[in-house]
């Protein structure tokens, strides 16, 4: 069996990482493989014919997203036109799910094969949905194995092939040296703290973080604080906030980016829920996650919301690993008393560190390969590789 043409829609620049891993091991296996679709930087370095640019489909936001409808519309029916007219092996929609799985649709009753590389997150909210997804797609492909588990339960033909942030990290990692880079030469312990990329997040969760980081210093006069700043805009409010506390400004160090050698040089780290908090499980590190939220949000996510956990790394584990303080919980006091247990009892913190190095081995598969497998079975009608069945069983 022979791929000789793979029809990719990204919407964003995480997926267009993704995509390009895809494509690297397609033209691997399929030499003279052709890719058409929608494509960023990378993508295009591995020769994806880009109908429109990868920006096309970044637009955030409510109100963003109905002033730009129309174009949206049209750029769908353009692409659903396109690859009917190209007859592609198999046409995959990475990520961006409002757009995709709406083309992946239409496509599949049109007669053609259809995947879909990143999961939303229907598992969590608005499970209803998994019916119009198991109409769209004739696998998705997923990077956490409780997302697998979600989709078997429901019938929808699954593999879970791993994520790449495990296969980009290693599984070893030196603290020591990660303090060096930092210029952090001192042995004491040392707090990560991250409390967003968002400037919401700054304003909901910035002068809480960093209280009770100022907290945790007053009771250990070696303590040291990092913080990696996401962005500009974000180093400059947190600079702002620690104006307001020249004790604790002593104490820390302000870089630019860097939060994985922040995370991997810390004992311990506070950070808002997210991404980040599977990054700190992969860099096998203890932490606290918190997160604040306007009223109403909060409101509403409580009752959409059917999750017990919501940090990725709980959600994996299926048992609470890591606090969680969400809205009322997250004061200073709180943050600080859950801190103190990985920053003070080094048994209990090795024991966790070992948890999550176990972890991340489970979810370091070579995702760009295992998606490439249950591509290829797609594509000659095969059953989804077999490996995939235990262990969503033993997940679920």
């Amino acid at each position: 069996m022979t791929i000789t043409r793979v029809y990719l829609v990204a919407g964003e620049l995480s997926g267009d990482i993704l995509g390009a891993g895809l494509m690297r091991e397609l033209k691997a296996r399929h030499p003279g493989v052709e890719f058409r679709g929608i494509g960023g930087p990378r993508m295009l370095e591995q020769g994806i014919d880009s109908r429109f640019p990868l920006e096309t489909l970044s637009v955030m936001g409510l109100v963003e997203v109905l002033k730009h409808l129309p174009g949206l519309v049209r750029v769908r029916r353009t692409l659903r036109q396109d690859a009917l007219a190209w007859r592609p092996d198999i046409v995959i929609g990475i990520d961006a799910p409002d757009f995709n799985l709406g083309l992946e649709r239409a496509l599949r009753e049109a007669g053609l094969v259809t995947a879909h590389y990143v999961s939303p997150s229907v598992w969590a909210w608005r499970q209803g949905r998994v019916k119009g997804i198991a109409r769209s797609v004739d696998a998705m492909l997923t990077f956490l194995p409780f997302e697998a588990a979600f989709y078997a339960r429901h019938r929808v033909p699954v593999a879970f092939v791993g994520h790449p942030l495990a296969d980009e990290l290693p599984l070893v990692n030196d603290r020591t040296k990660a303090r060096e880079a930092l210029g952090l030469l001192e042995s004491g312990p040392l707090l990560a703290l991250l409390p967003g990329s968002r400037a919401n997040e700054i304003r909901f969760l910035g002068a809480t973080f960093l209280d009770a980081a100022e907290r945790l210093c007053r009771q250990r006069p070696a303590l040291r604080v990092v913080i990696p700043a996401a962005t500009p805009d974000r180093r400059a409010e947190l600079a702002a906030l620690l104006e307001e506390r020249e004790t604790l400004r002593e104490r820390v160090l302000l870089v630019d980016g860097r939060s994985r050698e922040a995370m991997v040089a810390a004992d311990a780290v506070l950070l808002a829920s997210g991404t980040a908090a599977l990054e700190a499980m992969l860099c096998h590190r203890a932490m606290v996650v918190a997160y604040r939220m306007a009223a109403m949000t909060h409101w509403l996510a409580k009752r959409l919301v059917k999750t017990e956990w919501i940090s990725l790394p709980n959600l994996i584990a299926r048992e609470t690993l890591v606090p969680e303080l969400i809205q009322d919980q997250a004061t200073p006091e709180a943050i600080a008393a859950e801190l103190a247990v990985p920053l003070d009892d080094g048994e209990a913190r090795a024991a966790l560190e070992a948890r999550f190095a176990s972890m991340h081995e489970g979810l370091q598969r070579d995702a760009s390969r295992r998606a490439v497998d249950a591509v290829e079975a797609l594509v000659a009608r095969r059953a989804l590789p077999d490996s995939v069945a235990p262990e969503i069983e033993e997940n679920a």
